[in-house]
């Protein structure tokens, strides 16, 4: 895009080229802080439930009260994200997450928290996401020099792909020795110092901010009609947005059902790794999310060290991984032993680290600074409806036909969306010559 209107955004410490680096530094601390606290605790929460219902009904309630306000007020928190002050979106959320958190401690201890005030609680929690998740993919760009935006995201994916074998490690060893009251306040404090770490960003607002914070609140909608009319104006973003709600439809929803192909495929199988015998389903179970979890590790760290050196076209690497992600989610059920489908796993892992990333890199690249709030609530939103939706349809679909033909099915449809958006990127490079 060459007709870009960025507003500038002084950062107080502006004087040395290489302060852009605490800015970053501590936005992503206290993001990470506040996403290993919260993970953590939703591991907990769900785990909590099982035990006390075991009921699939109390799941499914409670997996749509995680996802579903999130998608549907990211819409507004895009919106608001490109009229407000970026930093108070992020910590605001922060903030009310952590009070409705030890109003459901303190209900747990006294006993009369019921199954309704852990899914109000759950759908604030997403509700927060919603509201935040934009705010900081917008902030990002801010402060972050554009040359360095992609090893800044590729970071913050590592972050989140470490979490992802954290949280859940840190969440059994404490459910085992402490009550979930008391977890709880885990979230609280992990949030408290990531708002701190936020709170010391520095940064002038401009005028084109402070005109943005004095419209009413009446235009939001009229806003966020005007996002979707943006993004639709523009091939790149457009494609993008499209591509990765049918990805999460048809290819993130059925990796959801990787523990009933885990469970279904390799009953009876050991696997001997030389420092443990994979066994039991719990060991088999807990390999198949290290296995994956280790991919988006790695990918990460890939991206974050080398990426920026070796790729320079964003649109192309998040089109490879489609194709790669689809390629190895249709080899996860063809797999035919246990060591193969982990190796497989770990791949799709790989891939899915090396979409992200250049994902939120290209939209903050694409997409002006007015608008990258509003286009980062619609990936949010799609993304955020794909999932449970391709849920709906393909968990059900698992109990009528081989799971491993879901797998199969899924991978083949994705592999299109990739070839597509190199097309859609040969075409813009055709144009823009």
């Amino acid at each position: 895009m060459n007709n870009r209107n960025h507003r500038k955004i002084t950062i107080s410490t502006h004087s040395n080229p290489h302060d852009w680096r605490i800015p970053v530094a501590l936005l992503l601390t206290g993001q990470a802080l506040s996403l290993i606290g919260s993970s953590i605790v939703q591991y907990a929460v769900f785990w909590y439930l099982v035990m006390q219902t075991d009921s699939g009904a109390t799941m499914t309630v409670a997996m749509l009260c995680a996802c579903v306000p999130q998608a549907v007020v990211s819409l507004f928190g895009g919106a608001w994200a490109d009229r407000w002050n970026k930093k108070a979106l992020i910590i605001l959320p922060d903030a009310l997450i952590a009070a409705v958190t030890v109003m459901l401690s303190l209900s747990i201890a006294r006993r009369i928290a019921g199954l309704a005030l852990f899914f109000v609680v759950l759908a604030i929690r997403s509700a927060g996401a919603g509201v935040q998740s934009p705010a900081v993919q917008s902030f990002l760009p801010q402060i972050t020099p554009e040359s360095k935006l992609l090893r800044v995201n590729s970071i913050n994916g590592t972050i989140q792909s470490v979490n992802l074998i954290a949280a859940p490690a840190i969440a059994a060893v404490l459910v085992n020795v402490m009550p979930l009251w008391a977890i709880l306040y885990v979230d609280v404090t992990t949030a408290v110092v990531g708002i701190a770490f936020v709170a010391l960003i520095r940064v002038r607002r401009t005028r084109d901010a402070e005109v943005g914070s004095e419209r009413g609140a009446d235009s939001v909608f009229a806003d966020m009609r005007t996002g979707l009319r943006y993004a639709w104006r523009y091939p790149r973003i457009r494609s993008v947005l499209i591509a990765y709600a049918f990805v999460c439809f048809i290819n993130i929803a059925p990796m959801n059902l990787t523990l009933i192909l885990m469970n279904r495929g390799f009953t009876g199988q050991q696997l001997d790794l030389g420092f443990t015998v994979l066994s039991t389903a719990a060991d088999k179970l807990a390999a198949n999310e290290m296995a994956w979890s280790v991919g988006m590790v790695i990918g990460g760290a890939l991206l974050a060290t080398v990426g920026a050196r070796v790729f320079h076209n964003n649109m192309v690497l998040l089109a490879c991984a489609f194709i790669g992600m689809g390629v190895c989610t249709a080899g996860l059920g063809l797999s035919p032993t246990l060591l193969v489908y982990l190796f497989v796993d770990f791949l799709v892992g790989l891939c899915t680290s090396l979409g992200s990333s250049p994902t939120f890199t290209l939209l903050q690249h694409e997409s002006t600074p007015d608008m990258r709030g509003r286009v980062f609530g619609l990936l949010t939103t799609f993304s955020g409806f794909g999932t449970p939706l391709g849920m709906l349809v393909f968990g059900p679909l698992a109990d009528v036909v081989d799971v491993r033909v879901i797998f199969v099915v899924g991978g083949v449809l994705t592999i299109p969306f990739g070839i597509w958006l190199l097309r859609v990127d040969r075409r813009w490079a055709a144009v823009s010559r």
